[in-house]
């Protein structure tokens, strides 16, 4: 916690496609070792996939798939007393995009199709059907919340 004032988050600026702010921090997560241009490139070409397969616009799908994936609850480890307590708090919202993202791109890294594009295409797809890695991720996170639901009042 700084001491003088509160640090304003900076919003990386939007894409030059779509001009979304939103893309805009997919991609720099999905960049790997500073080649942002490569990043861009496997983003629009799974886009451009996802197109072809559901015949819908991409960034909708986008949306739709994010917003399936995105935790609600998560648990944090909280000491009182001599035992560590799992404890249920909510997720504020630019951390609830960041795991949703985040969630996306690791399940797609870990899939066994061809190239980047299409795992990262056939997750997008996976998860605006509310089926996929990413979306089990997400069910799993808010059982385990719902489970320590009783340590909840150990909330600092």
């Amino acid at each position: 916690m700084p001491r003088r004032r509160v640090i304003e988050r900076r919003e990386p600026p939007p894409d030059p496609v779509y001009s979304s702010s939103l893309i805009s921090r997919f991609i720099n997560n999905l960049m790997h070792e500073g080649k942002k241009s490569v990043a861009e490139r496997m983003f629009y070409g799974s886009l451009t996939i996802v197109e072809d397969k559901l015949k819908q616009d991409g960034l909708s799908v986008l949306k739709l798939a994010l917003n399936n994936v995105k935790p609600v609850l998560e648990v944090k480890s909280r000491r009182v007393g001599g035992a560590t307590y799992q404890v249920p708090v909510e997720i504020r919202p630019d951390r609830r995009t960041a795991l949703g993202i985040r969630w996306l791109i690791s399940y797609a890294r870990a899939r066994s199709e061809h190239t980047l594009k299409e795992k990262l295409a056939l997750e997008i797809i996976a998860a605006s059907k509310g089926e996929g890695s990413a979306v089990k991720k997400r069910e799993d996170t808010h059982k385990m919340a719902e489970a320590n639901k009783a340590f909840a009042h150990y909330r600092w």
